[in-house]
């Protein structure tokens, strides 16, 4: 069972990240457009499939450690240029990802709490970072478990 769970978890993770992506980009569509119901509705549901995310990344990377030791799966391909540029989107992909929840969580406080100038504030600084993580986070997870899994 947790061997089932190591394998498919990043493939779930990923298809969240995916998610996450086109909620967010319909979120600001929906406000774009004046549809404030339906822009809360869709980032407060983007925001609970960020939640299930962070909860399978972190059960994933419990079990993992749990059934091989390792802290994470490793990085195969060798060819230098890719190699950095993987490395450095991933350090960048890290450190905007701790950042997410504190952003979101700020973000959507000020909007149900019908603070407009602060939400959009926040927003402003929120949205471009949390869909950097999710796009990232996808083309991550294609770089590690899809094109370069048997370099």
């Amino acid at each position: 069972m947790k061997q089932q769970l190591v394998e498919i978890l990043p493939h779930v993770n990923a298809g969240l990240n995916l998610l996450s992506i086109a909620l967010l980009l319909s979120g600001l569509i929906l406000i774009k457009r004046g549809r404030e119901q339906a822009h809360k509705r869709t980032m407060l549901t983007c925001f609970a499939v960020s939640v299930v995310f962070l909860v399978c990344y972190l059960v994933y990377h419990q079990l993992l450690y749990a059934t091989t030791g390792e802290r994470g799966k490793r990085f195969v391909c060798n060819i230098g240029w890719i190699r950095t540029l993987y490395y450095g989107m991933l350090i960048s992909h890290i450190v905007l990802a701790i950042t997410v929840p504190f952003l979101a969580v700020t973000t959507i406080y000020l909007g149900l709490r019908n603070q407009r100038q602060h939400h959009i504030r926040f927003a402003k600084w929120t949205f471009p970072i949390w869909l950097y993580v999710s796009i990232t986070g996808v083309i991550v997870y294609l770089m590690l478990y899809q094109i370069y899994a048997h370099a």
